[in-house]
């Protein structure tokens, strides 16, 4: 039999088991509003860190408001918030992704085991989205701490060439695609001078860190938004990369050994390469470690549904409402799933069982904008399910998240 029921974190001993050694486990999703997937995730992600020394969360949210998560966790401000104040920060919607129950619970308890042992556990936002906020917080720090330095004119420089735009990305993306007045120079030359400088801003409250990823969003955000006006592919693409390229920086800057967790949609973790994306000519956060790192560092669990409740809007940029998740559409690997039982299970693929889930069958994505009724026609990817993950956790029936 190859699926394995469970029903606590003790259950899914094997699956810790089969990570091994692995330096990135990659924590997948079906849905950004699905009660249990966050819950098992930081269930599996407690027992990373206690168990085998992780030490590194990623999370596909923004860098500046993570940010206030990581200095909340590692006691870095001098107030004391409750860990739904800190959460607030997240003000871009989806607000809901990672201002919910689930995350302050989680938080809370990510503070509590740092203020136990010296290795802090980190808590970071690898996407591309903050473009102004990182902008702001760019100039902030420079203006307080070196603000006679060159980096700070630069940083001004780059923020007047984007200010004509209302804070808009597709205000800025339309006018560079059209007239080529892109500010691609001035952000690339901040981040090179930021990097030429680095040992200037040396802060044991990694607000060093800060300085550099934010300021490579500011690059690649600009890439993304004038790219996302011409090519949807093309868009998609430049984001999983900065997503990767922000995942090294942090693992660098803890020193490469570190071990990082990273929790993103399904669509980013699992290998792009085993999907109709490749057809497409899109990549991934997942297929990317995978070409970049050995077989054995790099493990990625892909998370499904039958069934349930969710958290979504109809609309880009609608209020959350809770939706119904009907049964997963005939033949789909969520369909087979429940077939063989309608329990919690999960997969472990190795060489015994690759070929029977080598095959391309729809697997069920679903975005912060879903319409249950239409689901059939637009929210199953073909996957062969043992080439795009090295396990799978299925849960039969699911709930929505808890907004704040």
């Amino acid at each position: 039999m190859n699926a394995q029921p469970f029903r606590s974190i003790e259950d899914l001993t094997p699956l810790l088991e089969a990570i091994g050694d692995a330096k990135f486990v990659l924590l997948g999703e079906a849905t950004h509003g699905t009660s249990e997937f966050y819950t098992w995730r930081a269930a599996l992600t407690k027992r990373l860190i206690l168990d085998k020394g992780f030490s590194i969360i990623a999370v596909e949210g923004d860098w500046p408001s993570s940010q206030q998560v990581n200095r909340y966790i590692k006691d870095f401000s001098e107030d004391d918030p409750q860990p739904h104040e800190v959460l607030q920060a997240f003000k871009r919607w989806p607000t809901w992704m990672w201002a919910n129950e689930e995350i302050a619970d989680f938080i809370g308890w990510l503070r509590e085991h740092n203020q136990k042992t010296p290795q802090k556990v980190g808590f970071y936002g690898i996407d591309v989205y903050s473009l102004w906020e990182s902008m702001e917080e760019v100039i902030h720090y420079l203006s307080k701490t070196n603000p006679s330095s060159g980096d700070v004119e630069l940083a001004k420089e780059a923020f007047a060439c984007f200010e004509p735009f209302n804070r808009e990305p597709e205000n800025y993306g339309v006018t560079a695609a059209d007239f080529s007045k892109s500010c691609v120079e001035e952000v690339s030359k901040l981040l090179a001078s930021i990097r030429s400088n680095e040992d200037l801003y040396k802060d044991s409250g990694e607000a060093d860190l800060d300085l550099k990823i934010n300021a490579l969003v500011l690059k690649n955000a600009e890439d993304y938004y004038r790219a996302m006006v011409q090519s949807g592919e093309m868009s998609w693409n430049i984001r999983d990369e900065h997503m990767v390229e922000a995942i090294n920086e942090v693992r660098d800057y803890h020193g490469t050994e570190a071990k990082i967790i990273i929790w993103e949609h399904n669509t980013h973790i699992g290998d792009a390469s085993a999907t109709d994306m490749k057809n497409e000519g899109m990549t991934n956060v997942g297929q990317i470690l995978r070409e970049q790192n050995r077989v054995d560092d790099v493990f990625a669990v892909g998370f499904g549904t039958h069934s349930g409740t969710v958290i979504a809007a109809p609309s880009w940029g609608d209020p959350a409402e809770e939706m119904a998740v009907p049964p997963a559409t005939p033949n789909t690997w969520e369909d087979l799933l429940h077939r063989t039982g309608a329990f919690n299970k999960f997969l472990l693929f190795h060489s015994e069982n690759f070929a029977l889930f080598d095959r391309w069958v729809g697997h069920r994505a679903i975005g912060v904008v879903y319409n249950p009724e239409f689901e059939a026609y637009g929210n199953y990817v073909p996957s062969k399910m043992s080439q795009r993950y090295d396990a799978f956790i299925f849960i039969d029936h699911t709930h929505a998240l808890r907004p704040l």
